[in-house]
């Protein structure tokens, strides 16, 4: 019993397009286009900008991932070279993280879906949360059933994501070849614009950077990688490049459409786009924006359900969340996942707390950045398949403290003290798990019924998958 590892480079193309083209292509342009001062050449250099350094950052985590070529390496790799406590956060911050980002999801798939019932007023919330919770437990069977099932469904929906971007960047091409004076006007002049100033600059930079999330989909599922050492770094290069050509060739397609006050001034730029060029078709849009949803949502679970998997075998977790169900998947994890993402939809108002967990994760990639260096120091003889040029790893250190520090220092608020003593929860409650592994013993009891209860089974330890760290 253990995970299979199915996923080739096509395979792995496919998940990462699927986790990190989301809403933000949509939606984004709108406040990129305000912070950078309605300058075209700057908002279009930010989106190529942050496009090479998500890739940068990423192939620093695939460092992680080939040296422990197990799903949920970069905790692995934070408690190899940090300390239990380090990983514990990262795995404490990371499960709120989805939590609430699924509650979010769901309730924004409901809100599109249920919304043209509903064309002279708002949807309800009652029949909107209904929605959601059967989409929340439809993934959750969905990645029930399997690897192969999900990769399955998630290539149905990278087409249509890609069929979507790819009507709107041909069009705003062909709009640009034919040279009408009212498509191409907006370039002629570009370069005559306001420049803005450096803290406008960073916010347009923040903005964009969300919509490349997504990428370490394939470090979290690194057990179920063919030839990881190959795969993950090349689908990483590969996957990321054709997503930073299809958000320039987008926005530029934007921009031969629409003014850029009429991009400010729209909160889906893209529906905007579509009801100026194909009225007729403006549903295609909302259905696309609906398969982002969707897509975001199904690989957001599997990476979630891998993560516990792997704290689990750790002795971090309980034990039942490492056991694999018949089609090989940590089924227990994906529960206990719609579970929590369930009571945080019935309780909508958990989902502002989503902010709360941002300073968290960009914290948890600083510190995956310092263990890199430090095993780098520490154990120069540990079996590295994949080696990352130095000067990436020093890049994402000082692009996770530009994050983690500019709203600091532009905007203090109290907000940042919840930040603070949500951390120290974590804190806790690790000390309790601790405390409970150590003196409760009915728990082996109780995780006898749940293995009956779900029928699952241990799995073989990802031990034998990870190098010595003493390899002399």
């Amino acid at each position: 019993m253990q995970l299979l590892r199915v996923i080739g480079f096509l395979h792995g193309n496919v998940l990462l397009l699927s986790s990190t083209i989301g809403t933000g292509i949509f939606v984004t342009p709108k406040g990129v286009l305000k912070y950078s001062s309605m300058n075209i050449p700057i908002f279009l250099s930010i989106w190529a900008v942050c496009g090479l350094l998500s890739l940068m950052n990423t192939l620093c985590l695939a460092e992680l991932a080939t040296t422990f070529p197990v799903s949920g390496a970069s905790y692995i790799f934070l408690k190899r070279s940090l300390g239990s406590t380090v990983a514990f956060l990262s795995i404490w911050i990371k499960l709120f993280a989805y939590v609430l980002g699924f509650s979010v999801q769901s309730l924004l798939i409901a809100s599109y879906l249920i919304q043209p019932l509903y064309s002279e007023c708002s949807a309800p919330d009652l029949p909107k949360k209904c929605l959601a919770l059967s989409i929340l437990w439809s993934f959750g069977i969905l990645n029930a059933q399997g690897i192969k099932t999900v990769v399955k469904f998630q290539a149905i929906g990278s087409l249509m994501k890609m069929a979507v971007l790819c009507l709107i960047s041909l069009t705003g091409i062909v709009l640009l070849v034919i040279g009408k004076k009212e498509n191409v006007s907006r370039f002629e002049n570009a370069l005559d614009a306001e420049l803005p100033d450096a803290s406008q600059i960073v916010e347009a930079f923040l903005q964009v950077y969300y919509s490349y999330l997504g990428a370490s989909l394939l470090i979290n599922i690194a057990g179920e990688i063919k030839s990881p050492t190959d795969t993950i770094p090349k689908s990483l290069i590969s996957g990321l490049s054709i997503v930073t050509v299809l958000y320039l060739l987008t926005n530029i397609s934007y921009l031969a459409v629409l003014t850029p006050q009429e991009i400010t001034s729209s909160d889906s730029v893209a529906v905007t786009w579509m009801g100026r060029m194909f009225p007729s078709i403006q549903w295609v849009i909302s259905l696309g924006i609906s398969a982002t949803l969707v897509n975001t949502l199904s690989c957001g679970m599997l990476s979630a359900s891998r993560i516990i998997y792997c704290a689990s075998q750790e002795g971090q977790l309980p034990f039942i969340y490492s056991m694999l169900n018949g089609h090989l998947t940590p089924v227990v994890g994906v529960i206990l996942i719609i579970i929590l993402s369930s009571i945080a939809t019935i309780i909508s108002d958990l989902i502002y707390l989503m902010k709360y967990v941002a300073l968290g994760a960009w914290c948890i990639n600083f510190l995956n950045m310092i263990a890199l260096l430090k095993m780098r120091y520490q154990k120069p003889n540990l079996p590295r398949p994949y080696k990352v040029w130095l000067p990436f790893v020093f890049g994402s250190i000082a692009l996770s403290v530009l994050i983690i520090f500019t709203p600091l220092i532009q905007s203090p608020n109290v907000e940042h003290v919840y930040q603070v003593v949500f951390l120290f929860c974590g804190l806790l409650c690790y000390w309790l798990l601790a405390h409970l592994n150590r003196h409760v013993v009915c728990f082996d009891t109780l995780t006898c019924y749940c293995q009956l209860l779900f029928n699952v089974s241990p799995s073989e330890d990802q031990g034998i998958l990870i190098p010595s760290l003493n390899p002399d």
